[in-house]
């Protein structure tokens, strides 16, 4: 009687390309969600900008965004009636529109003056000084033509810009970091021998870049959603008309340019082993996130600047969608410039992979450039 020969279990089956890196995109979102300080600090960076929104509508309304309060008799009722920046307050008489002025209820009063040498017909009566303000609303002024009027305050137009280079500084930066320590620690764990038994370089970086560009865009799109909301229950709605297609613009750029920038930090941290050695290689990734940044502050009223911003890769989520904003960009612009960003990532990922695969196993001294890129490594 023959014994039967025991058979070997079965290997498990080895992931695609495709499945190894769902699976690697899935294990850096969900090890990001499950950090206290990735949920701590985008619950208080979402409470800070509605919180910034709601605290600019209140400033405004209390520094300067009411009209002035100026007490009125029937007779100079139609003075102020039409004036921007004035509200009427209505007294019954001359006196009981002087006894406002003194309890400071209102900042003025416009009474009648039939004295011969005024030809107004009316009087300001004030405090303790003259009330400029309502002098100034009282004043008229010829018509004003302009040329070439902007459609923007220059106030608006600075702080949309730095909210923009803003936003993106933070995002990329701090996702991008966290990609390149995550590199680096399992480097310097040997984690990642462990990984490449089942997982395939390209599809480890591919994996990597994926689940930290769902997070990054999802960060972005949440700011953008509490931003609206913030905008709607403040009554900001004109400026809301104004950026909102910017803001989705600024969602899809982000997208396409934080994968070439994941590219980067993915790969520049692979040429090391120790987190103490990052600093040196990620410097010049860190100088392209920031670049944006600093040139809209000091270049948002620079047109020339702004185009080539807006045409070049690791700038053009910033420079594009400022110019949107502004009007400056005509409608084909930003489809060519998100094909030469789109363009530009797939070429820094492809390069970005063949670093990240020759030098992810080295450890020991840093892995030159030159090195990686070789045919021969």
């Amino acid at each position: 009687m023959s014994t039967p020969t025991p058979t070997r279990p079965a290997r498990p089956a080895v992931p695609g390309t495709a499945q190894a890196t769902l699976l690697v995109a899935e294990r850096e979102i969900l090890s990001q969600l499950r950090t206290k300080s990735f949920v701590v600090s985008t619950v208080v960076m979402l409470a800070l900008v509605l919180g910034g929104i709601v605290l600019t509508s209140l400033l405004g309304d209390r520094l300067g965004g009411g009209d002035t309060k100026v007490a009125v008799v029937p007779e100079t009722a139609a003075v102020v009636a039409d004036v921007d920046g004035l509200e009427a307050v209505d007294a019954a008489d001359a006196d009981a529109a002087r006894e406002l002025v003194e309890s400071e209820e209102v900042s003025a009063a416009v009474l009648p003056d039939d004295a011969a040498d005024n030809p107004l017909g009316f009087v300001v009566v004030g405090l303790d000084s003259a009330p400029e303000g309502v002098l100034g609303a009282l004043s008229v002024s010829p018509p004003v033509e302009l040329l070439d009027e902007a459609d923007t305050s220059a106030g608006v137009r600075y702080l949309v810009s730095i909210l923009f280079g803003a936003v993106f500084l933070f995002a990329a930066s701090s996702f991008g970091g966290q990609i390149a320590q995550n590199t680096v620690q399992e480097k310097q764990s040997r984690i990642v021998e462990i990984l490449l038994s089942t997982v395939p370089p390209r599809a480890l970086l591919a994996g990597k870049i994926l689940g930290n560009t769902v997070l990054a865009v999802g960060q972005i799109a949440a700011i953008a959603a509490v931003a609206v909301i913030g905008l709607v229950i403040t009554g900001q709605d004109d400026l809301l008309g104004l950026v909102g297609a910017p803001v989705a613009w600024f969602v899809v750029f982000f997208l396409v340019g934080f994968i070439l920038l994941a590219a980067l930090f993915a790969s520049a941290a692979s040429l090391v082993s120790r987190i103490e050695d990052t600093g040196s290689v990620l410097m010049p990734v860190i100088m392209l996130v920031m670049i944006p940044y600093f040139a809209v502050i000091f270049f948002n009223d620079n047109d020339l600047v702004l185009t080539i911003m807006s045409y070049v890769p690791f700038s053009a989520a910033v420079g594009m969608p400022v110019r949107l904003f502004l009007g400056t960009a005509a409608w084909w612009e930003p489809l060519l410039s998100l094909a030469i960003l789109a363009g530009s990532a797939l070429l820094v990922t492809a390069i970005g992979a063949r670093i990240y695969s020759r030098s992810v196993l080295r450890t020991g001294r840093r892995v030159t450039l030159s090195e990686a890129l070789s045919k021969s490594s």
